[in-house]
C-alpha cells in the first residue's frame, strides 16, 4: 500500500540535519512511501546533497518561509505563523495530498494547529497523546501523556476507546486489554472520576481488565494503560529519569576501576543487548489520537535514527485504517454522532 508522509523537517533540536536523513533512509527501506518534505527549500536542499540525493518520484520538497520555535507559545503559533512548516504539513493531510505528518517540534503547537486545522472525530471532546513503553512481555499504549491535564471520566473512557482502535490496527490484536491506572487495584480505590470511568469501561463492550498500578505498565499486565494527561506525563518523565539514572550507574559501576573496565570488556556483548532492549529510540513516535487525520510527534532531541521509527509508526497508522476505524467504533458507542465521519 502506497503511504505519502508529509514531515515538519525544521521541527525538533536538530532540524534538516535529522529529519531528512531519517526520511532518506525511510524511502530506502520502504519502495511504496513518498514523502514531502516541508521547510526552508535551501536547508532541505542541502542535506539531501550531503546524502547524494533521493528518488525524486518519491519525494519533494514544499517551501515553508516560516519555522515554530521550540519555546514558541502554541496560541501565537496557530495565529501568527500560517506558513511554517509545521502548519503547511498539517495541510497537506487536511487536502489529502499526505495520509499523515511527522514533526520534531513543539508539542503544544503540533497539537493546537493540528486540532484547528483537521478537527476532531465525532464523538471525540479532546484528542490525546499515546505512545508505547517497553515491558517484561513486550510493550504497552499509554494514553493520555499531557495533552490533557483535567479530565472527565468521559474523556478517559473515549482514550480507551481510540487506544484499543490503535492497538487493534497497527498490532493486530483483535480485542485488546486495557487498564485503568489507580493507586490500587480495587474498585474502591481511587478519585471519583477514576471511579466513574470504571464503571463506563465495565459497560463499554471493551476488553477492560480493571484498575492497574504504576507497576502494571512495566509488567505488561494490560495492552493499554489509560490515565489523564497529568499522570500521563508525569509517568512519562519519571520512566526516563530512571532509565538516564540506571544507564549512568552501571557505566560508572564498570569504569570504576581497571579491574571493572576488564569484566566490563568481557560482559560487553551482554551490556550491548540489553542497551539495544530498551534504547528508548525504538519507541519514538507519539501518536495525536482522536483528529480527523494522522498526526505523529517525535521526541525533539531524536536523532536520525528515532525520527525513522516516528516515520515508521505514522505509515503503521496508514496503513492500519486507524483513523477510519475509529470513526467507526465511534459511532457504534455513539450513534448520535455517526453521521459526521471522516473529514
Amino acid at each position: 500500500m502506497k503511504v505519502t508522509v508529509a514531515i515538519d523537517c525544521m521541527g525538533g533540536d536538530h532540524g534538516p540535519h535529522v529529519t531528512v536523513p531519517a526520511a532518506v533512509e525511510c524511502l530506502r527501506r520502504d519502495p511504496e512511501l513518498n514523502v514531502v518534505l516541508v521547510g526552508l527549500q535551501e536547508a532541505i536542499a542541502t542535506e539531501l546533497v550531503k546524502l547524494g540525493g533521493t528518488p525524486e518520484k518519491r519525494c519533494r520538497i514544499q517551501h515553508a518561509s516560516e519555522v515554530v520555535a521550540m519555546d514558541e507559545p502554541p496560541a501565537l503559533a496557530l495565529r501568527n505563523k500560517k506558513n511554517s512548516s509545521m502548519r503547511l504539513a498539517i495541510n497537506l493531510v487536511k487536502t489529502g495530498e499526505a495520509d499523515a505528518c511527522v514533526s520534531a517540534g513543539n508539542t503544544g503547537a503540533l497539537m493546537a494547529i493540528a486540532r484547528f486545522v483537521l478537527k476532531t472525530l465525532p464523538g471525540i471532546e479532546r484528542p490525546a497523546i499515546a505512545s508505547v513503553l517497553p515491558t517484561l512481555k513486550g510493550h504497552t499504549c499509554v494514553l493520555d501523556l499531557g495533552a490533557n491535564v483535567d479530565c472527565t471520566a468521559e474523556h478517559l473512557l473515549q482514550f480507551a476507546i481510540m487506544g484499543s482502535v490503535l492497538v487493534s490496527t497497527v498490532e493486530g490484536k483483535p480485542r485488546p486489554s486495557v487498564g485503568l491506572l489507580n493507586i490500587g487495584h480495587e474498585a474502591i480505590k481511587g478519585n471519583e472520576v477514576v471511579k466513574k470511568t470504571a464503571e463506563l469501561l465495565r459497560l463499554s463492550g471493551l476488553n477492560f481488565y480493571g484498575n492497574v498500578e504504576g507497576d502494571d505498565i512495566y509488567k505488561g499486565t494490560t495492552d493499554i494503560v489509560v490515565c489523564d494527561g497529568f499522570v500521563g506525563n508525569v509517568a512519562l518523565k519519571t520512566s526516563e529519569g530512571l532509565a538516564q539514572m540506571l544507564a549512568t550507574f552501571l557505566r560508572e559501576e564498570f569504569t570504576r576501576n581497571p579491574f571493572r573496565r576488564l569484566i566490563g570488556l568481557v560482559a560487553l556483548p551482554v551490556i550491548n543487548a540489553f542497551k539495544r532492549r530498551v534504547d528508548h529510540r525504538q519507541y519514538n513516535g507519539a501518536s495525536f489520537l482522536g483528529l480527523r487525520g494522522i498526526v505523529v510527534k517525535s521526541h525533539g532531541s531524536a536523532d536520525a535514527l528515532a525520527f525513522q521509527y516516528a516515520i515508521r509508526r505514522a505509515v503503521d497508522e496508514v496503513r492500519g485504517g486507524t483513523a477510519k476505524h475509529t470513526a467507526e467504533k465511534l459511532s457504534e458507542l455513539f450513534p448520535q454522532a455517526a453521521g459526521e465521519g471522516v473529514a
